[in-house]
């Protein structure tokens, strides 16, 4: 075993005197590249030895570094004493470091003024230590290390320059952030964003809290523990199409009170159907905009989402132009949490500040919106009763099992 161990460790090091050796020929190659017409070396060692273009990239940017400016960290390469990925890690923070001490060279709110001199002597300092650090830390932590690294060698320009960092990325972020859509053909739309990062954690946060992560089925230790769980139904979800459903019950759950107006009400969605098709539970629903839902969705809408149906009758004759009173008052929205605790399906614990109400003989069907019609199911079982493939059984205690159809 001894033997083994002391022949990882020696091969490691060969492996990164030979990567630093490449990297060093890489450096002083574009003639060869140049020769026979590839824009630099590494567009030409792609096409030669059918590597992967991004690798390649990455070393020649590597490479060039530690041949003009990061001499130290090349020398520690060759010698063993850093490997390539800490040298990739170790490269980026300096490279960064550089970045921002020149946005602060000859700024007069800093005492003493930065120099070029002193930037030459932090860089060249920074170099120093993370080069050591590199015997002690592997990859995540020099990163950290070197995000930091201005604050142990120039403490006095350090938070100035954080915030001038932060001002930056977040000015940054607001003019790249974008929203849009794409309509599948299958029922399904794709929705891409690109958000400054601190909506999106706030978003993952939120549908985190609808996803109920502490039901998981699995050992955690396992790679697929913490990415899946089962529901009331016996379903074994994936994670991310947990996260898709908190997505959709976030949305559905927005109080349109509280929306902008348009032309002095909130925004609201119109559903057209027969009264017959909605009693039946079979047909469609049209939005206003020409979409089609099926009769379960509208069904399953009308219990919370702020919507007007417009039902017709068998001559196109406007029958219901909402509601009001198919929705749960606040009140009794209380009422119903206090009573019910979480969601009644068998075996949820999604808490009643996270459920919508339902209505167990449908509002449709003209069931009454009041406490003995009412129940609360979380988003996810919200969908399953108004879901066909499903059917579902009050129990003695009120809670309500689901099961599917075969």
């Amino acid at each position: 075993m001894a033997e083994k161990r002391d022949s990882l460790v020696t091969l490691e090091r060969l492996a990164s005197r030979v990567t630093a050796l490449k990297l060093r020929v890489v450096a002083a190659s574009a003639d060869v590249a140049d020769a026979e017409g590839h824009r630099d070396v590494a567009s030409w060692m792609t096409h030669r030895t059918r590597g992967d273009r991004r690798q390649r990239r990455r070393e020649q940017r590597l490479a060039e570094a530690c041949d003009g400016r990061w001499r130290r960290l090349g020398q520690a390469m060759t010698t063993g004493a850093v490997h390539l990925d800490q040298a990739y890690v170790v490269s980026r923070a300096l490279d960064d470091l550089a970045r921002v001490l020149t946005d602060l060279l000859g700024d007069t709110s800093f005492t003493p003024v930065l120099t070029s001199d002193r930037q030459n002597e932090i860089l060249d300092q920074a170099e120093t230590h993370l080069v050591e650090q590199a015997a002690s830390f592997g990859p995540d932590d020099l990163a950290r290390l070197g995000a930091r690294i201005l604050q142990v060698l120039a403490p006095h320009v350090a938070d100035d320059a954080e915030s001038k960092k932060l001002r930056d990325e977040e000015r940054h972020a607001r003019r790249v952030t974008r929203l849009t859509t794409q309509r599948l053909g299958d029922g399904t739309v794709l929705v891409k964003a690109r958000v400054p990062q601190h909506v999106a954690t706030r978003l993952t946060t939120t549908l985190e809290a609808f996803t109920n992560p502490r039901k998981q089925c699995g050992d955690a230790a396992q790679p697929d523990g913490p990415h899946r769980a089962t529901d009331a139904t016996g379903e074994d979800l994936p994670y991310e199409m947990r996260l898709g459903h908190a997505f959709c019950a976030l949305l559905e759950g927005l109080d349109p009170r509280r929306l902008p107006l348009h032309g002095g009400s909130a925004t609201t969605l119109v559903v057209t159907m027969e009264l017959d098709a909605l009693l039946r539970g079979v047909g469609a629903g049209q939005l206003a905009t020409g979409e089609t839902l099926s009769a379960g969705e509208v069904r399953r809408l009308a219990c919370t989402a702020d919507l007007v149906p417009a039902v017709f009758g068998t001559r196109s004759e406007l029958l219901d132009l909402g509601r009001t009173a198919r929705l749960f008052s606040p009140g009794q929205r209380r009422a119903l949490a206090l009573r019910d605790r979480q969601c009644r399906a068998a075996g949820c614990d999604i808490p009643a500040t996270w459920c919508e109400a339902h209505h167990l003989l449908p509002w449709g069907r003209l069931g009454a919106t009041d406490l003995d019609n009412g129940v609360l199911l979380c988003s996810h079982h919200h969908h399953r009763i108004h879901d066909d493939r499903y059917l579902h059984q009050r129990l003695p205690n009120g809670d309500v099992r689901f099961s599917r159809r075969r």
